[in-house]
């Protein structure tokens, strides 16, 4: 195991990138925090409160607004975000298949346990009773078959299918209560057969493209062929886009092969709890979760927790323990994010949510099981941009004096691979692209900063880096840091050099 023996947990990184409202520094939180715009973010001051007090990513949700709605708030975004100095990056989330029940005539209906009720496939679209509802999904009674349990609202209901006549499916009601509008349908164990990627999907995502968005979310994908069809659709347009493979599908984790080539193909993944969960069964979720988040991790791909992290904040000024506790358990098996949907989207209180998973999120990265690391410690590698980047985390992990990690990139793959391996300090991206900025600020740890090397001797990019880091407070005289570069400036995959740079007491 690797320990940050540089600075202590008491000794945590200050940041002048992120300043307090008195102008004080504070640490530095290396989880990063994704957070939904929507209404409540919409409010006049919200959204530059919402940055100062900490967000590094900002998520459209293409399951509600206008491309209108999402170029309005990306333009706030960037138009804040360069006013405040930082590089705060774009997450599209395309809204994948709608698999969902239709409409009933009073709007809702309560259904009891044992009684039988039908999912008609040629019932009118408003015409739902409490015998029976149309449904969205056209195909459903080719994807089930008696002894099948489907579960409506996220699991709130549940109905097990005992015949499946014509374009009928008969259930029983196995766990019963109230049912209303357009809720969500998903099966035990997995196995329906919509695709990832829908027409309104396709449409959004020229939207995505034409935005700007930094990453893009695919979601419900059942293998590698979804995310290398979303990548095609991309083509040469969206290259510069990240995607994002959420995994809330039961057949997406069903087994490592699958897992892995999902997230091979992809260049992060989300750990999507609410289907998921829904699909797999809450006991198999908290399993499910590290698995994807050590997965994701081993194959240097970043990784976002998500999903009802401090639900209890859209209606309440402070989160409950067993959220705190969410949050924290993410933080210490390594994710790279934690995100907010409606909290932050549609609640009462997003700043002071934000302010919540900051803090919290600060409070794990205190323990030492934050700060230690076995990554790789036992595998060969073949890269040499890798072996330069897990070198300086090594080396920076147990030197005294080394005040942070910088790494001269192209595109930010060196600070990514570099935040695999655990650690104290502060990994330093830094890069001439607004792209690969912007990219970074979804990498645990990583702070990016300016940094155009264009003009400049290349017999100066040493001193010059140590100049910048300097001016943003990240090294001090007497100090030293640990920079990673190439020969070639400006080329990916360049990486083949490691030097420790001292910043002279003088």
């Amino acid at each position: 195991m690797t320990k940050a023996t540089s600075k202590t947990a008491d000794q945590a990184f200050t940041s002048p990138l992120s300043p307090s409202e008195s102008g004080a520094h504070v640490p530095l939180r290396r989880t990063k925090i994704v957070a939904t715009l929507g209404p409540a973010s919409d409010r006049p001051g919200v959204l530059e409160a919402m940055l100062k007090a900490g967000v590094d990513v900002v998520r459209l949700n293409f399951s509600h607004g206008s491309a209108d709605d999402h170029r309005r708030r990306l333009n706030d975004v960037r138009e804040i975000a360069a006013r405040l100095g930082r590089s705060v990056a774009a997450l599209g989330d395309l809204q994948g298949p709608k698999i969902r029940i239709a409409r009933f005539v009073e709007g809702a209906v309560k259904l009891e346990v044992g009684q039988t009720f039908v999912l008609d496939m040629t019932l009118d679209t408003h015409s739902g009773t409490a015998e029976r509802v149309g449904c969205d999904y056209k195909t459903l009674p080719q994807d089930v078959a008696p002894g099948d349990r489907l579960l409506l609202d996220d699991g709130r209901l549940v109905l097990d299918v005992t015949q499946v006549v014509g374009q009928e499916v008969h259930t029983r009601v196995h766990v019963g209560g109230k049912l209303s509008n357009n809720k969500g349908i998903n099966k035990q164990g997995g196995g329906l057969s919509a695709p990832a990627l829908t027409d309104k999907d396709r449409e959004d995502l020229k939207t995505a493209i034409e935005i700007g968005v930094d990453y893009l979310a695919v979601s419900f994908p059942r293998n590698a062929a979804d995310m290398q069809e979303a990548r095609e659709l991309l083509g040469a347009a969206g290259k510069e886009i990240g995607l994002v493979a959420k995994l809330e599908r039961a057949e997406a984790v069903a087994d490592d092969t699958t897992l892995d080539a999902i997230i091979e193909a992809s260049e992060a993944v989300m750990v999507a709890r609410g289907d998921l969960g829904v699909e797999i069964g809450d006991a198999a979720l908290i399993g499910t979760q590290k698995r994807i988040i050590k997965h994701a991790r081993s194959l240097n791909r970043a990784v976002i927790t998500a999903t009802q992290m401090m639900e209890s904040m859209i209606e309440s000024p402070l989160p409950t323990r067993a959220e705190v506790f969410d949050v924290a358990n993410a933080v210490l098996d390594a994710t790279d994010a934690v995100m907010l949907s409606a909290e932050t989207a549609a609640g009462d209180y997003p700043v002071e949510t934000i302010e919540a998973m900051n803090r919290v999120c600060l409070g794990a990265e205190r323990e030492r099981l934050a700060q230690e690391s076995g990554h790789r410690i036992h595998e060969g590698f073949e890269r040499i941009d890798e072996t330069i980047a897990l070198s300086a985390m090594y080396a920076a992990n147990h030197l005294s004096g080394v005040s942070a990690i910088a790494c001269m990139t192209s595109t930010g793959y060196t600070p990514l691979i570099a935040s695999r391996i655990r650690s104290a300090l502060p990994i330093v991206g830094l890069a001439h692209s607004p792209i690969a900025q912007r990219r970074m600020a979804l990498y645990r740890g990583v702070v990016s900063i300016p940094f155009d090397t264009t003009e400049m001797d290349p017999a100066n990019l040493n001193h010059e880096a140590l100049k910048c880091l300097q001016a943003q407070g990240f090294i001090h005289p007497g100090e030293h840091v640990i920079l990673t570069r190439g020969d070639h400036m400006n080329a990916h995959g360049g990486t083949n050099t490691m030097k420790i740079l001292a910043l002279d007491s003088d």
